[in-house]
């Protein structure tokens, strides 16, 4: 099993996850991030990772604790109302994480959570990069919408644009 997943993880190219997440499909998850963010108190941020390093993967880390750690290098949790969100896309393991600040956590099951997760993986699965991950904010947005009404005071503290690494 650790074999195979190296091995995807070695064979997982920048140029692909560009080419599935390219300029356009970046435009619309920031304006899809802009639109639902103008909907509810809520913070999100977006990653897209193309794989592990070698290190990561002899050491097994798991997409859910690389998510953990972007969470934090990413001062998602940093929002003055713990109100961030991380989605988190794993190319390699084709794993979509979703990490939620404490404020938000405390109120949304981490089932709903996983359900908003499997509708990106269907849309993924099937080539579509663009609608899976609209989709994804979309879910995201709907459970901060009713969990956190309103527009928070001094929102926009995270940067819209999905990040690619």
């Amino acid at each position: 099993m650790k074999i195979l997943r190296l091995l995807r993880h070695l064979a997982s190219t920048r140029f692909r996850t560009r080419r599935h997440f390219s300029p356009p499909v970046r435009q619309a998850i920031e304006a899809a991030i802009r639109e639902c963010e103008a909907r509810h108190a809520g913070e999100i941020r977006f990653v897209v990772e193309t794989a592990f390093d070698f290190p990561e993967l002899w050491h097994d880390l798991t997409p859910r604790q690389r998510a953990l750690q972007l969470f934090g290098l990413l001062g998602v949790w940093d929002t003055a109302h713990n109100n961030g969100v991380l989605i988190y896309v794993d190319l390699a393991d084709r794993v979509v994480e979703i990490v939620a600040d404490r404020g938000i956590a405390a109120r949304v099951s981490q089932a709903e959570w996983d359900a908003v997760c499997r509708q990106m993986q269907h849309h993924y699965r099937e080539g579509r990069f663009r609608e899976g991950s609209v989709s994804g904010v979309a879910g995201v947005g709907a459970l901060l919408g009713r969990h956190f009404p309103g527009v928070a005071p001094g929102g926009g503290e995270l940067p819209n644009q999905p990040v690619l690494l």
